[in-house]
């Protein structure tokens, strides 16, 4: 039996036991080590001359067949007008996870990261108009608000929190959360006092802008999976941001000044006249990446976020139409409330006038006109589940009188 172990040879180069230091047994043949390590070698060389696959292309591309028609399109239904920063997004949408599914090619540019800065009042939309896309593309998507942002160290949440918040999104799917969207709110707050670098630190204005650059740039940053400050014995898990797209959103209170400012400062003879003559509405359409810049945010995160749109104040046609039309309008969700309880809610058509005028007093967009219409229907939501009434009709006189009697009235 020991000499046939002896006489045994490798199937490939022929050695015999005695010549090699082990020999591998298969079914009908035998292999070395020699020949193993020489076959790993070729194995090793001829993959690393392929194109990997990149896990994030598996988790994205699946996902992503939409043109930026198609996404605007989406759009279209939720929410009612601004089709400049509609047209923005969905072109800024289209090409950021086109470029995530770009199959690598020999001396092709790199595509740069295509992140977004949304200037508008409140209640016009903004953080809808992310959501909606979100839900659309069906990838994670999470929402940061940037005044409890403070410098590490400090009291208050990391940027990392940032993207543990996304993390918890993606259920933890590391490869899904890579690809996600993140919505950080009120990145106006975060503006740094002056226009001058700070000289002491501003731990919650600049020095959280310093802090997002290199999220916003794309990098590995390790983030505790449960949130909170980091610690040296802490489990970490590695994020790589270069493929999540950051967009964010902001009032800017104050910024239509500024540019008015530029434009009256850069016109000359009769062009002035006509440039001051811009209607109040129209102003944001004029914004520039030195706005804001004036405003005070730092020049390295503006770059990092070099689409900039704005969303127009909504006039009063619009807030009707906001009420009624968009597939989750506010009337709509009423009634499918109510009918959840067999009960047929109506209005007279004066009704979403007053609303509308109603909510144009207190200047909080599409968020003033929900305030209204709770305060409409509030006793019908409290007594009409247990009443047999199936049809309620809501009239402008009945509107009225409960608005007079709420405590929007009592504080105006």
């Amino acid at each position: 039996m020991s000499e046939e172990k002896d006489n045994l040879q490798c199937s490939f180069c022929g050695r015999s036991k005695a010549e090699t230091e082990m020999m591998i047994a298969g079914v009908d043949a035998h292999i070395c080590d020699r020949c193993v390590d020489q076959a790993g070698g070729i194995l090793h060389a001829e993959l690393s001359d392929k194109p990997q696959t990149n896990p994030l292309e598996v988790a994205a591309k699946p996902e992503f067949d939409f043109t930026p028609s198609q996404i605007k399109a989406h759009l279209d239904e939720y929410i009612i007008g601004q089709e400049p920063a509609k047209r923005t997004l969905a072109v800024a949408v289209y090409n950021h996870y086109k470029r995530i599914g770009l199959v690598p090619v020999k001396d092709a540019p790199e595509v740069d990261k295509s992140n977004i800065v949304v200037v508008g009042n409140t209640g016009t939309g903004k953080t809808l108009m992310a959501r909606t896309i979100a839900k659309l593309l069906n990838v994670p998507f999470t929402i940061v608000d940037a005044t409890v942002l403070t410098e590490a160290g400090y009291v208050g949440e990391d940027v990392e929190s940032i993207l543990t918040r996304l993390l918890q999104a993606a259920d933890y799917d590391l490869n899904r959360a890579q690809v996600g969207i993140v919505f950080i709110d009120e990145i106006d707050k975060i503006a740094r006092k002056g226009d001058n670098p700070s000289i002491t630190r501003d731990v919650s204005g600049e020095g959280v802008q310093q802090g997002l650059l290199k999220l916003l740039e794309g990098s590995k940053v390790n983030v505790p999976p449960q949130g909170g400050r980091k610690h040296p014995d802490q489990k970490y898990i590695e994020v790589d941001t270069t493929n999540i797209l950051f967009i964010a959103g902001g009032a800017f209170i104050g910024i239509e000044k500024k540019i008015n400012s530029r434009l009256n400062s850069s016109s000359l003879g009769y062009s002035k006249e006509i440039r001051q003559n811009i209607e109040e509405s129209e102003v944001l359409s004029y914004i520039t990446p030195s706005d804001l810049k004036s405003f005070g945010l730092i020049p390295e995160l503006i770059g990092r976020m070099p689409i900039v749109t704005f969303m127009s104040p909504l006039d009063r046609e619009a807030l009707k139409a906001i009420l009624t039309i968009p597939k989750n309008a506010l009337v709509k969700q009423y009634q499918h409330l109510f009918h959840m309880d067999e009960i047929v809610l109506t209005f007279e058509e004066e009704v979403y006038d007053y609303i509308v005028g109603v909510a144009l007093e207190y200047k909080l967009g599409a968020r003033g006109l929900r305030s209204v219409c709770e305060a409409v229907l509030i006793d019908h939501m409290f007594d009409a589940p247990g009443l047999d009434a199936k049809e309620i009709h809501i009239t402008k006189d009945y509107a009225q009188g409960q608005i007079e009697r709420s405590s929007l009235r009592k504080i105006n």
